[in-house]
């Protein structure tokens, strides 16, 4: 799934443009029980929290016509990280919804 592997590859580059740039202009991020709505939001919280950690693919979960649910692990930069599973909504290739909830 496009959105989803752009979300990945960007973060494991490190690649913060990459990144907002997997999102719809008005795609959102629900962080546990938190809202990132918008490239401006997304981009300042990619910033602090997100380029600098691993993830690693560990199972693709479900795949459906409009996205897939990933378990990953998700290390913050400076941690050993945990299990948690990242369920991405995908439309013209690009990411309307990540739902980043822990396993």
């Amino acid at each position: 799934m496009a959105g989803a592997q752009a979300y990945v590859d960007a973060v494991g580059r490190r690649d913060l443009d990459g990144l907002v740039n997997a999102f719809h202009p008005d795609g959102r991020i629900v962080d546990v029980s938190r809202t990132i709505a918008g490239h401006d939001a997304i981009r300042t919280w990619a910033r602090n929290e997100v380029i600098g950690g691993t993830l690693r693919v560990l199972e693709v979960v479900e795949q459906r016509p409009d996205g897939q649910k990933l378990l990953v692990h998700w290390a913050p930069a400076g941690s050993d990280g945990w299990r948690a599973h990242y369920d991405f909504t995908v439309s013209d290739g690009r990411i309307r919804v990540a739902n980043l909830q822990y396993a």
